[in-house]
């Protein structure tokens, strides 16, 4: 009868699969439920929690392969083993189905952090049945990944001892599974994904007409061309506020904001294009005007409205930016592409600029800035080497969301003074370098500001900043209370499932409500730009008003 072989063939489905690394994917699992810095998606979270279950079955099967391999044994007989096994999978398994009864609770517990509508429930069958999808997924590349190791250590066995041969089929098989996913799979995405990034990046909008203004880059007498800025370069010329703008705001003479952005398709190389740049500045009248911010754009050659906006307003309109695109990859993607391009293009525009700068006379020169969201900030950080400027150094950086790799921002840190928060760090007398977030703490140092002024502004939430790949085995400082404002009491630190959490928080950084992830509100830039540059006659209720201004601008 074929329903008599139906428990049989259970039982053998059932003994295929490791025990201890059922139970420990299942409590992996229940973990991967439990709040990160973001709110998720019902179908993020399913690929969350399936990609965690197939970590810890993965991590069970290497603790099982690794007793096995050091000669030890099992204690209990077959039949014992099965029953503790089955009732350890019981209990998982109620486990489980508790951390998704309390799941929604604590996706909510971020979203009223964030100003999101709550939600009901995160619909457990829905994330269970994609969960499913992606463990089993992941498994049977496990799977094929031992067959592999199998017929490696049975070719190996003709010439060396068992454990020799084991131990090398295991090196032999994860080589050739990095190869094929790097070297095939991972290639073809990333050709697929340039090929998609360069065609956007050529696209001309309808909205997009060509200046006519003889100050902006790309037009008939600017030295770039209007079609080789990129987009994220002709929206940055295209959205400067205009002076009469600025002026009807805050009634007072402005003058038309000066933006320079040099292209990537503007030049063949690194040094023509910053050789571009000044000559483009230099023509435009860059250098005559008070304050002038190298800006280097994120890895898609976007530059935040939310940041440049509140400057030139601040200033009258008496501002300089200039942006030297060196990728129209994503950041991240970028990042793993061309790690290096984006920091050689950095030091070659600061190079250029501070060079024509530093040959002015000093009564006459502008007050000299960094600036740089995410990769930007990154790269701006890496543009200057602080031996060749502390001479004459330029007058100070503003550098928001720093990634978690930026050198300035580990540094400071890492040697923040006791007591004072990861989130939100003071370094030393506060001299140099503060740091500031949705509330402004730049007046809580002990010292007054320097002739250098550097401020990172940064959010709790924001995992881009916060990422801690030592997560896999250790809860990162800013987990310590006190938290920060928009992070979750609820988060708990587990390890592996932590860094898988805030790996997909990365991925998602700019899906949040502005002010919180990896979206930078301009109010808060606001406080930022004062602190670094300066600006004079604004009141407290004139810095309010253009805060409600630019929030209402920039969030409708």
């Amino acid at each position: 009868m074929p329903f008599i072989k139906i428990p049989q063939l259970l039982g053998r489905f059932y003994g295929s699969f490791c025990g201890g690394g059922l139970i420990i994917g299942t409590l992996f699992f229940a973990a991967s439920l439990t709040p990160s810095l973001l709110p998720r998606s019902e179908a993020l979270q399913g690929v969350l929690s399936g990609a965690s279950f197939a970590a810890g079955y993965g991590i069970g099967v290497g603790l099982r392969a690794l007793w096995y391999f050091l000669g030890f044994r099992n204690f209990l007989n077959p039949r014992a083993e099965k029953l503790v096994s089955l009732a350890a999978i019981v209990v998982c398994a109620a486990i489980a189905l508790a951390f998704l009864w309390q799941a929604s609770h604590w996706q909510n517990s971020i979203r009223v952090l964030m100003g999101l509508d709550t939600v009901d429930t995160i619909r457990p069958f829905f994330v269970g049945a994609i969960s499913c999808a992606v463990a089993i997924a992941l498994l049977l590349i496990g799977r094929l990944f031992k067959l592999t190791f199998g017929y490696l250590s049975r070719v190996i066995d003709r010439i060396a001892p068992k454990r020799v041969s084991n131990l090398l089929a295991v090196i032999f098989a994860a080589l050739l599974f990095w190869s094929l996913g790097s070297g095939v799979f991972l290639e073809a995405g990333l050709r697929l994904l340039d090929g998609s990034y360069k065609q956007y990046d050529a696209l001309v909008s309808d909205e997009e007409d060509k200046p006519t203004d003889p100050l902006k880059s790309g037009s008939t007498q600017s030295v770039l061309r209007w079609e080789d800025l990129g987009r994220a370069g002709r929206e940055a010329i295209s959205s400067a506020p205009t002076r009469a703008e600025i002026a009807n705001f805050t009634g007072r003479d402005a003058k038309e904001p000066i933006r320079v952005y040099v292209g990537l398709n503007s030049a063949d190389d690194i040094e023509t294009r910053a050789r571009l740049t000044l000559e483009e500045m230099i023509r435009v009248g860059a250098f005559e005007r008070s304050v002038v911010v190298i800006a280097t754009p994120t890895g898609t050659g976007w530059l935040d409205p939310a940041s440049h906006m509140p400057l030139e307003y601040l200033h009258h309109g008496d501002t300089a930016t200039v942006s030297v695109q060196y990728s129209y990859l994503a950041s991240w993607l970028a990042l793993m592409v061309e790690p290096d391009y984006g920091a050689e293009t950095s030091k070659a525009v600061f190079r250029v600029v501070y060079d024509h700068w530093l040959q002015m006379p000093e009564n006459d020169r502008p007050k000299l800035y960094l600036h740089g969201l995410s990769l930007g900030a990154m790269n701006s950080d890496l543009s200057y080497d602080l031996f060749d400027i502390v001479g004459q150094p330029f007058d100070g950086a503003l550098w928001a969301g720093p990634p978690f790799t930026s050198r300035t921002w580990r540094q400071a840190t890492a040697g923040r003074n006791e007591g004072s928060p990861a989130w939100m760090p003071r370094f030393r007398d506060g001299s140099v370098i503060r740091f500031t977030g949705q509330d402004n703490y730049l007046d809580e140092a002990e010292a007054p500001w320097g002739p250098m002024r550097v401020v990172f502004l940064q959010y709790a939430s924001d995992p881009i900043t916060f990422f801690e790949p030592n997560s896999l085995f250790r809860a990162p400082a800013w987990m310590r209370n006190p938290r920060g404002p928009d992070v979750s009491p609820s988060l708990r630190w587990f390890p592996v499932v932590t860094f898988l959490q805030l790996s997909l928080d990365m991925a998602i950084a700019t899906s949040t409500p502005m002010g919180h992830g990896h979206v930078y509100a301009p109010e808060h830039y606001v406080d930022a730009w004062v602190a670094v540059t300066q600006p004079e006659g604004w009141s407290p209720q004139d810095l309010q008003r253009l805060k409600n201004m630019l929030a209402s601008t920039l969030k409708d």
